[in-house]
């Protein structure tokens, strides 16, 4: 008998019996979900409406699954997707969701962390932000170098490069291309790319301390 074999053998958890799917979810339900939701993440009006319709789709599922037939889940899915988007307008109503707020607030960030204006815009997108508000929200045109360097520190390139560059010309211009074309993937033009990656090591921690503090 191997020392596998003469182990004790654990028992098995009991499997946890499946949730019941309940009543779809109306009004009230989704209020609390949207308020337990809203306690611990910040959230757009879009983002906050997508959160309630997956709790709606999940007890939709629940419900199939318990043999309620799709006739009579559709409607009461469609009528809790709708209380969905009623709780996510009132939340805004009442102040507890703000688009502007959330999208200054995660543009500073992003940009503080090394993302471009193109990126930090892309992002906020996805979230549901409205155009005019991402327009309002991006750091200003002259904030994109020092977003720039973020990024070049956590790529350690440019002024954050842990080794020198390379003596031989060709590979000194293939490392560079290299370092360019990542900064370009990251959504910086040609321009900043250049400044960000030819900067004074010095002066570019300066910066990147100065960006922390601001």
């Amino acid at each position: 008998m191997d020392e596998e074999s003469r182990r004790p053998r654990k028992p098995d958890r009991p499997r946890r019996a499946p949730r019941p799917a309940g009543p779809a979810p109306g009004e009230a339900a989704l209020r609390e979900a949207a308020l337990a939701h809203l306690a611990r993440f910040a959230a757009t009006e879009a983002g906050l409406r997508r959160v309630l319709q997956r709790r709606v789709d999940r007890w939709a599922r629940r419900a199939e699954a318990e043999g309620t037939p799709a006739e009579a889940i559709a409607p009461q899915a469609a009528a809790a997707r709708a209380a969905a988007a009623v709780v996510a307008r009132a939340m805004v109503t009442a102040g507890a969701v703000d688009d502007a707020a959330f999208a200054a607030s995660r543009a500073r960030r992003l940009a503080r962390g090394g993302r471009s204006r193109r990126a930090i815009a892309a992002h906020l997108g996805a979230k549901g932000v409205a155009q005019e508000t991402v327009s309002a929200a991006l750091p200003a045109p002259a904030a994109e170098l020092d977003a720039a360097l973020a990024q070049c520190r956590r790529r350690r390139i440019g002024p954050f490069a842990r080794e020198a560059p390379p003596e031989d010309p060709l590979a000194a211009r293939a490392a560079r291309m290299k370092a360019l074309a990542a900064l370009a993937r990251a959504g910086f033009g040609r321009e900043v790319a250049e400044a960000a990656l030819g900067m004074d090591p010095g002066e570019a921690e300066e910066r990147l301390i100065a960006l922390k503090q601001g």
